[in-house]
């Protein structure tokens, strides 16, 4: 009986450990997640470079900790995105390079991860980074990725929102006011409440820009 136990010890050690790992990553996911949002739509305009300087210490601590999870790389690539966005100049250049490595890297990992995140995050920076020769901006790519994303979360606000966003840049209004509404009309995320409300702010505000919408 000593020996069944003793055999049976290790994997259950393993099991316990990979629990407590997965729930540590999951609890470093939403802090960042929730401080993603408060920078991202919350804080002041002037306040958002250093809101997204402290969240990417936070962002690289959690990547540190989990290098070879999708998860992590993938929110360390929108973190770093998202920074580019209010830092500009060379720094916004090497901030958007490095998402890509991330992306790229979380995507031979597991492609679906997070529900499809990574293709969404990829399509967002193809969509609005600069072309050549400053970036690697290319609205084809941006197409490719965004409907690989909506194939895996058909419903999801933030692949019908940056396809919706695509399709406006093109001067395609209806077709991006059918995305922007079924946006809007995605399912609430757990635990992502913060995030949905700002991204739903952004969709009124790009459908009022479509000239007149009933929402």
């Amino acid at each position: 009986m000593k020996r069944i136990l003793l055999l049976a010890l290790p994997g259950t050690l393993l099991l316990l450990c990979g629990s407590a790992n997965a729930a540590s990553l999951d609890d470093a996911l939403a802090s960042v997640q929730h401080d993603w949002a408060h920078a991202y739509y919350a804080a002041p305009k002037d306040q958002k470079e250093a809101a997204f300087n402290k969240l990417m210490g936070e962002s690289d601590a959690m990547l540190q900790a989990y290098p070879d999870r999708a998860e992590a790389l993938t929110w360390h690539a929108i973190v770093l995105s998202s920074a580019a966005k209010f830092s500009g100049g060379l720094n916004a250049l090497h901030e958007v390079k490095q998402a890509r490595e991330d992306l790229e890297k979380a995507m031979q990992l597991d492609p679906r991860a997070l529900n499809g995140s990574i293709y969404t995050s990829l399509g967002s920076l193809y969509a609005n980074v600069p072309g050549w020769p400053l970036a690697y901006g290319d609205k084809k790519k941006a197409e490719a990725y965004l409907q690989q994303a909506l194939a895996i979360n058909p419903d999801g606000i933030d692949p019908n929102f940056f396809y919706g966003q695509l399709l406006a840049d093109r001067g395609d209004k209806a077709g991006a006011r059918e995305y922007y509404e079924k946006a809007l009309a995605a399912p609430a995320r757990p635990g992502r409440q913060d995030a949905d409300a700002g991204r739903r702010q952004e969709i009124q505000i790009a459908l009022s820009k479509l000239g007149g919408s009933d929402h």
